[in-house]
């Protein structure tokens, strides 16, 4: 009942429910994508290569939870559309991990954990905002 007389409004509640699933997908992706890119960036290969690895993987795995559970009651199909405009809304998030790995780590010289720090914070947001008012609308 508190989240009701908070958010009278039911599309005020409907984007709260959505918010709160996409950040609970998203911590368990962002868990995933750190377990993936921190090892491969620091043991095995060049930073920007790592998260291309991490990237392919979370997004698989956040393609599904997210179109079946975070936006659920967007009432959208999984057509076409929707696959190639999450695809894209990702593909952008991927750039924005690429850029600041490089930045961060290549050009800054700092330790391969710092550009997880963007990653998690900065990217999931801008791509909670396309994802909400474009793909699964």
């Amino acid at each position: 009942m508190v989240i009701a007389t908070l958010f009278p409004e039911p599309r005020h509640r409907k984007l709260l429910g959505q918010l709160v699933r996409f950040g609970l997908v998203g911590g368990g992706l962002a868990v995933l994508y750190s377990a993936i890119y921190w090892p491969l960036a620091t043991y095995v290969m060049w930073p920007v290569f790592a998260v291309l690895i991490a990237f392919a993987v979370a997004v698989t795995t956040g393609y599904f939870l997210h179109s079946r559970w975070s936006f659920q009651d967007q009432g959208h199909a999984e057509d076409t559309r929707t696959k190639v405009g999450f695809l894209l809304v990702q593909s952008s998030g991927m750039v924005l991990n690429v850029l600041f790995t490089w930045l961060l780590v290549d050009v800054m010289h700092g330790p391969t954990w710092w550009p997880l720090v963007p990653a998690v914070t900065v990217t999931p947001l801008f791509t909670f905002i396309l994802n909400r008012w474009w793909v699964f609308r």
